[in-house]
């Protein structure tokens, strides 16, 4: 599938079926790898020339928006199917795959009556898209919201010792806890161990000799169990961290645990669950936004082209996937097909002394009307 189109029109002079017949000849005479197409543009409510000058002024910010709202909800598609490891679907819009939509383009004048102002068009196009990005961003932000919660359990299981959750490393017989004792959990420096079997019955009073006992170690950290006197613990924290180890916070408990068992699996579903609607509407959505985006063309190619050739609207309008190397040959054979006397008017200042720039953001001064759809 192609990824890059041109949208183009040029002047009719006599009539628009012996112009095709002239732009696929010369095609498939001198570039005949690149794919040509017909773009059906209806006859739209022309309204005046004030209102089409002032339209034509938002048109290339508009479709700015509304083509990079596409290609936002294309690239959450790429990356929910990644996540998910399902395999690329193809992008479509009704069922009909996106550039055979845009080949192939009619118009639904059902959702935007043709004879409603093409300002009126334009706002409803806006509007349209406007909400959608909106509601996308309220959807992405839910789910990312879950994703981070639950990553951040995950980082709690599989992180260091230092900030790693203790519960499912520590036994109910690894926790002594009376009327005056209570067992503490030490983060010891991997390679400190020898100073802290060393050093932990000095570092306060009353703390149980050789009651120290080494529960896990990782590649930073090893964590001690150690038993003392419920008044001495504070004063034990202190000299401990004085000394570079951590006493984690701790308190055993079954139903803290399963609890937190329970949270991870919802967690879990509720990340699940998000991401396949999520993945869903994202599919609906973006084949609601890349008719809504055609549709925009379709008007951009009718504005502009009345703003270049004239009243009443006569104009070809077709779509062209030229490669890179049959660029420079497709717009020889465009602009062949203009008027000759136009054609110098609109060429470049560097070609021709004077010249003026293209209407509606065309800065390349071409003599005919032409932008680009990137669907990639």
């Amino acid at each position: 599938m192609a990824t890059r189109y041109w949208v183009a029109s040029l002047p009719v002079q006599n009539s628009a079926s012996s112009l095709w017949n002239r732009l696929q000849e010369q095609i498939s005479k001198h570039s005949f790898d690149t794919p040509l197409y017909r773009f059906n543009v209806p006859n739209l409510r022309v309204g005046t020339l004030d209102s089409l000058l002032s339209l034509s002024d938002d048109l290339v910010k508009s479709n700015s928006f509304v083509e990079g709202v596409s290609h936002k909800i294309r690239r959450q598609i790429e990356e929910l199917e990644r996540v998910s490891g399902v395999e690329s679907n193809a992008l479509t819009v009704d069922g009909v795959p996106v550039d055979s939509y845009l080949t192939r383009f009619v118009w639904d004048e059902a959702k935007y009556p043709t004879m409603s102002p093409l300002r009126e068009i334009v706002d409803s196009i806006h509007g349209q898209v406007t909400k959608i990005e909106d509601d996308l961003k309220v959807r992405v932000a839910e789910y990312n919201t879950v994703r981070s919660q639950l990553n951040a359990i995950n980082r709690k299981q599989s992180g260091s010792l230092a900030v790693r959750d203790l519960s499912n490393l520590v036994k109910p017989e690894d926790m002594i806890t009376t009327e005056h004792l209570v067992t503490l959990l030490a983060i010891v420096p991997k390679y400190s161990q020898k100073d802290w079997l060393a050093s932990y019955e000095t570092l306060t009073n009353f703390v149980v000799p050789r009651s120290s006992k080494k529960l896990y170690e990782d590649n930073e950290y090893a964590l001690y169990t150690v038993i003392l006197f419920h008044r001495v613990a504070d004063n034990f924290r202190t000299s401990a961290r004085e000394r570079g180890f951590q006493i984690r916070d701790f308190e055993y408990s079954p139903e803290a645990q399963e609890s937190r068992k329970e949270e991870l699996e919802k967690l879990m579903q509720d990340q699940e669950r998000l991401r396949s609607s999520l993945l869903q509407w994202c599919y609906t959505s973006y084949g609601e936004v890349f008719s809504s985006w055609m549709h925009f063309c379709a008007v951009r190619v009718f504005v502009e082209s009345i703003l270049r050739y004239g009243l009443p609207p006569s104009f070809l309008a077709c779509v062209l996937s030229p490669s890179v190397r049959s660029e420079k040959k497709v717009r020889s054979i465009l602009e062949g097909l203009c008027d000759s006397a136009n054609s110098s008017y609109w060429k470049n200042d560097d070609e021709v002394g004077g010249g003026i720039a293209g209407l509606a953001g065309d800065a390349d001064g071409h003599p005919y009307v032409c932008f680009t759809i990137s669907l990639a």
